[in-house]
């Protein structure tokens, strides 16, 4: 009898595959309430602790280094690198057209784009898409669960937590670099230059999240409203808009909602101010 161990990239794919012949397909609908705020809030605190003290200083010490030319490139690069990420759940979704396109993106600025730190892709006219694994359990039926904020790693949810391992462990080149290659821990480089960049464009909205009341409410509904929009391609139905922003509330007052923005405002001028 042939042991498991001799097939190792099909005991990887295995779990994959079962759950994606026992899901379904209706997108579930999504959630507004927030069971976890307490532990949330706590854990935003964390983290906005962490990245005062550590990780944006290393951003900023990255922009302050570089030049836009080239951090756009290291962007184009990491982009491109994880682009199988996105080719591999177009494929758990049976996209094959979306699937195609990624692949030719990816393929074109890996040659002509040297090692992908240029686009010429965009210039051909590949559209750039950006999929994980938890858009595809959206799409498979799953409910999205109760919303999480995650020490050190950002806001998620249920659903979306299972995109980090899944992604990581069967598709992602630069964890699976890293986790079949021992230089001393330099092997890890490359994913802590990945986050760098993206904290470092993060860095150009940060006047946003400032002139919020509440940033952990403004970071909540930003996040869940990307995820929506990703899930169904930009282009969600209106009544599914209407319910995240709690227009479909008998009780939702608007004008509520605009006092407490400008009572936090009369507080914060300075903060109120700030641009982007």
């Amino acid at each position: 009898m042939p042991s498991p161990l001799r097939f190792p990239l099909l005991s990887r794919w295995l779990p994959v595959l079962a759950i994606a012949l026992l899901a379904g397909c209706t997108i579930a609908k999504p959630r507004t309430d927030d069971p976890l705020e307490k532990y949330n809030r706590g854990a935003y605190k964390f983290n906005d602790a962490v990245d005062k003290a550590v990780i944006r200083p290393v951003a900023l010490g990255y922009r302050k280094v570089t030049n836009p030319p080239v951090r756009r490139s290291f962007s184009d690069f990491f982009t491109n690198i994880r682009m199988p990420v996105t080719v591999a759940n177009d494929l758990l979704q049976a996209r094959p057209k979306q699937a195609l396109q990624s692949t030719g993106r990816f393929l074109v600025n890996l040659t002509l784009g040297i090692g992908g730190f240029f686009d010429p892709a965009s210039q051909l006219g590949l559209p750039l898409e950006d999929n994980d694994f938890g858009v595809t359990l959206a799409r498979w039926g799953a409910p999205e669960g109760d919303y999480l904020m995650l020490p050190l790693l950002g806001p998620s949810t249920v659903r979306d937590i299972w995109q980090r391992p899944v992604d990581s462990y069967f598709f992602d080149p630069l964890t699976l670099f890293a986790n079949n290659h021992h230089y001393n821990g330099l092997q890890y480089m490359p994913q802590m230059m990945y986050l760098v960049t993206i904290r470092s464009r993060a860095i150009d909205a940060e006047g946003f999240l400032q002139s919020a009341y509440d940033p952990y409410v403004f970071i909540r509904d930003a996040y869940r409203q990307q995820r929506l929009y990703k899930i169904y391609d930009g282009n969600p139905p209106v009544e599914i808009i209407q319910q995240m922003q709690g227009l479909d509330e008998q009780n939702f007052d608007p004008e509520e909602l605009l006092d407490q923005q400008h009572q936090w405002e009369s507080k914060h001028p300075g903060k109120a101010t700030q641009q982007p």
